[in-house]
């Protein structure tokens, strides 16, 4: 486990590449905007961009907001240090539901698996990243097989990991009891689901001090390591549920340190 407190902020700058910097930053990128079928995502890539690994984000919201535009610091920070990044929206709750919304996801990587390459990106290093809600549509499309060909996955801050243990053990609050109110539902919407049996793709876990969090990732992350999968946990526990996600890709952000440490392990 990476402790943020034990952390050596130094380390960043021997994991970028030569010449990147998470200083510098004068101004977000501008986007090129796609449609790739139920919404619009956006691919920000740098000139010239040729072959590069990509992280492909998925927004948080409590399912029912958010939108791709919500990125903070995290596409310019990743262009300076050798990727292409691409942020998605997807059909929001009451119009989609949950299922719906992780078809969505899939859609978009396959749509992006298939185009990536005009735009610089190398279809054959995606990495799938969420937040909160978008955290969870990509823990459950990236353990069920909906991304194929993913090369690793980053979970940023989610409970809904295992619906029906997360219900036995009273964190069925009303948020994600309005979102999952089908238990018949919740075994095919539960990432935990789909973990055992196989090895999955490297996986990053990271959560916040918000309520159950730590327990929900911990239990996760060894649910997936029992199957060979190779697994990093964040302890992010000096962070908010909206920090963690905001502050990715600021001068001297912890988290983002162990994830390009990770990145560089993954797709480097």
């Amino acid at each position: 486990m990476i402790d943020r407190r034990g952390f050596i902020m130094a380390s960043l700058a021997a994991l970028l590449p030569a010449g990147a910097s998470a200083a510098g930053r004068s101004g977000q990128p501008a986007p090129q905007t796609l449609d790739y079928g139920p919404a619009k995502l956006d691919v920000y890539a740098a000139d010239g961009a040729k072959n590069l690994p990509v992280v492909f984000f998925v927004h948080g919201g409590a399912w029912r907001l958010g939108k791709r535009s919500q990125v903070g610091a995290k596409p310019a920070f990743l262009l300076a240090n050798g990727f292409v990044f691409v942020s998605i929206d997807y059909r929001m709750l009451p119009e989609a539901d949950v299922a719906t919304q992780a078809s969505d996801v899939e859609r978009a990587y396959a749509y992006v698996h298939a185009n990536i390459a005009q735009h610089g990106g190398d279809p054959n290093r995606i990495v799938g990243m969420g937040h909160s809600a978008g955290c969870h549509l990509i823990a459950l499309t990236g353990m069920r097989g909906g991304l194929p060909g993913v090369a690793a996955l980053i979970l940023d801050d989610t409970r809904a990991y295992d619906l029906a243990a997360l219900s036995r053990n009273g964190g069925m609050v009303r948020a994600y009891a309005r979102v999952f109110s089908d238990p018949s539902q919740w075994a095919a919407l539960s990432p935990a689901s789909y973990v055992d049996g196989k090895k999955h793709p490297p996986t990053f876990i990271a959560y916040s001090r918000a309520s159950g969090r730590g327990e929900e990732s911990k239990a996760f992350a060894e649910r997936l390591r029992a199957t060979g999968t190779n697994v990093t946990l964040f302890d992010g526990s000096a962070y908010t549920h909206m920090s963690i996600n905001r502050d990715f890709g600021e001068d001297g952000d912890a988290l983002t340190a162990a994830v390009m440490a990770f990145l560089k392990a993954s797709v480097s």
